[in-house]
């Protein structure tokens, strides 16, 4: 797969990051809920879950953002 230049992002890696870390930080929390024993099914239960995610998703789109095609964080591109 194609990766975007530096300080832009393609779709792909939008989507990617996007699925990728929200999934991954919801069910790690999700799992940790479960493992804890009786809950209550209320927003003030899953709130930190769901910001944990959405966080996740964000700072994985901004290091690919800052992110060349070659995968070197906070460098332009090369020159060729």
């Amino acid at each position: 797969m194609k990766r975007s230049v530096y300080k832009s992002l393609n779709g792909a890696d939008f989507l990617k990051g996007l699925l990728i870390a929200f999934l991954t930080a919801l069910f790690t929390g999700l799992l940790q809920l479960f493992e804890a024993g009786p809950f209550v099914m209320d927003w003030a239960t899953f709130q930190p879950i769901v910001y944990a995610a959405i966080g996740a998703a964000l700072s994985y789109i901004i290091k690919n953002y800052f992110t060349n095609s070659t995968g070197e964080l906070m460098k332009g591109e090369p020159i060729n």
